[in-house]
């Protein structure tokens, strides 16, 4: 299984690189696939490339649901799929 996630770039690079930013990682990523990528989008990322921008709100739930979902493995008490 492949997993994309959305991250938001705090800083775009020369050569279609970018650094974008994940509950307080920071990371070099590739944009050469995906074109108006500004700082402050929030884009998908997967094996370090951007594949897509993404709705701002729509970053924020899915964020929010992956901090849920850790929360709750972090506590021990499972998640159900």
């Amino acid at each position: 299984m492949c997993l994309a996630i959305p991250v938001r770039v705090e800083r775009l690079l020369d050569n279609e690189l970018a650094v974008v930013e994940m509950d307080g990682l920071r990371k070099e990523i590739s944009l050469a696939l995906v074109d108006g990528v500004r700082e402050g989008d929030y884009v998908i990322l997967h094996v370090g490339y951007a594949l897509t921008r993404l709705d701002p709100e729509e970053a924020e739930r899915t964020l929010a649901l992956f901090a849920e979902l850790a929360g709750r493995l972090d506590d021990g008490g499972g998640a159900e799929i």
